[in-house]
């Protein structure tokens, strides 16, 4: 997996290989190599989220803490 792939792509791609597991079209071994690929997306996924989320906490406390110097 391309690790400079967006979070965006990375849905999409994800949403895809949803569409096709959930038609019931592939064959057995095409649809673990389907379920495969989605597990890592997820995991990807969940990892850019973590990263999101991190980075958000990071912002908010040091607004937290300019504002609380500002204050006294």
């Amino acid at each position: 997996m391309n690790k400079n792939m967006t979070f965006e792509t990375a849905m999409n791609k994800l949403s895809e290989i949803v569409a096709k597991l959930e038609s019931g079209t592939q064959s057995l071994d095409a649809s673990l190599k389907l379920f495969e690929q989605g597990s890592e997306l997820t995991g990807f996924c969940y990892g850019k989220l973590q990263h999101a989320e991190q980075k958000i906490k990071e912002i908010t406390q040091v607004e937290q803490e300019l504002s609380e110097k500002a204050g006294e």
